[in-house]
């Protein structure tokens, strides 16, 4: 079997998502998927990918991982990792449908037969426009457009014991909220003050006051704090029992962050930002982290996520499985959350999955009573449904053998 043609998909409704299908001369396609700087990642994908992939066989997937790799050192999950990652999903796609199997299956097998997920309380239109994670592009709602179903960014801010309460009738026990975002020291995170911690605990007040210990709490910190900041803001949190805070430091300073993992009693979860396997290691040893966070279509895609989780659990590390983005990330990030035994829930942002998911795939991971499990059928189990191609507001590319 051979690769014939390396194809991308973007459409303008939803700016930040670029699809990679790879075509093979037996008829099989592999679909992946990408987030931000979607055509940065689609230039990547034809101008130096495809002439990379054209004419090999799909399922040597560790050495094309080798031979797709950027040259000097561009590691981390900027567009060139992120157009592999997109790629080697769309590999492993391709061998479990060679295989006929899903890809956990490939991944030595399902521990369980779903997982429970935590729900990260953003809106349908969060970051929605560009890649810029800031506010102003957090997608709150305007005037009139305040009865959007599973608004949770406007909910957690406003109204978090309802969201909470609404969440629980789910059967979902966990929300990660991020309020810190939202004061005005954020804007450089050098510093805190008292009165900005106090206005944004007020969420996390109000869950605990209204359902106790009965849901769980994450609190998303972004990466936007110096050590000084992230440590008043960690002491502060401290009191309602969070389940992590997660990226509390500028996340190039991975000893900052060791240090104040070592400061607080608040377990700490970081890395969704980072990509390969060294980062993970260093994060591992000088983060010290308590869980280890990857986002597959942004690291390496499986190759890399499955080769995370090895290095997390020799850690004796739990890993989590970032969820902001698209329907074939969900996919991936179930497969693994399956297979992986240091897996403890897979994230959702269920404004994104009630929301618009099911206007790009046939088949979102079926998602009931607080658990998520992988679409059935081999491979990801799930495809972009036909129509996407046809919109008006469609970008297709090819690259094909000659």
């Amino acid at each position: 079997m051979k690769i014939t043609a390396v194809e991308t998909l973007r459409i303008g409704v939803r700016p930040n998502l670029v699809w990679v299908r790879l075509r093979t001369d037996e008829g099989v396609t592999g679909l992946g998927e990408s987030w931000f700087g979607s055509a940065t990642v689609e230039a990547d994908v034809h101008e130096r990918i495809a002439p990379l992939l054209l004419g090999q066989d799909p399922g040597h997937i560790d050495a094309l991982a080798r031979r797709l790799r950027p040259y000097v050192g561009s590691f981390g999950s900027g567009a060139e990792m992120r157009a592999c990652s997109a790629v080697d999903v769309a590999l492993w796609d391709i061998a479990g449908k060679i295989a006929g199997k899903p890809i956990h299956d490939l991944l030595g097998g399902a521990l369980r037969d779903c997982i429970p997920v935590y729900n990260t309380c953003a809106g349908p239109d969060y970051v929605s426009k560009t890649g810029d994670v800031r506010p102003g592009n957090f997608g709150l709602p305007g005037a009139g457009r305040q009865s959007r179903v599973h608004e949770d960014l406007d909910g957690f801010m406003n109204r978090a014991d309802e969201v909470a309460a609404e969440l629980l009738e789910m059967g979902i026990h966990s929300m990660k909220i991020w309020p810190f975002d939202f004061v005005d020291a954020a804007a450089d995170g050098l510093d805190i003050s008292a009165p900005e911690i106090a206005t944004a605990l007020g969420p996390f007040e109000k869950v605990r006051k209204v359902h106790g210990d009965g849901m769980r709490l994450k609190a998303e910190l972004h990466g936007l704090w110096s050590l000084a900041a992230a440590k008043k803001i960690a002491s502060a949190l401290a009191p309602f029992g969070l389940d992590w805070i997660e990226d509390p430091v500028w996340m190039d300073r991975l000893s900052d962050l060791g240090e104040l993992s070592r400061s607080t009693p608040v377990p700490i979860a970081a890395g969704e930002t980072l990509g390969g396997r060294g980062q993970i290691h260093e994060l591992l040893k000088l983060g010290e982290v308590a869980t280890a966070i990857v986002d597959v279509t942004w690291g390496g895609g499986f190759t890399f996520a499955w080769q995370a989780a090895a290095l997390a659990r020799a850690a004796g590390k739990t890993i989590a499985f970032h969820d902001c983005s698209g329907p074939v990330t969900l996919a991936s990030s179930t497969h693994l959350a399956l297979a992986c035994p240091n897996v403890v829930e897979q994230e959702i942002t269920r404004a994104f999955y009630h929301g618009w998911y099911h206007e790009l795939v046939d088949t979102p991971p079926p998602l009931a009573n607080g658990f998520i499990r992988p679409p059935p059928g081999p491979g990801l189990g799930l495809a972009l449904l036909p129509e996407l191609d046809e919109r008006d507001d469609a970008t297709c590319r090819v690259t094909a053998a000659r």
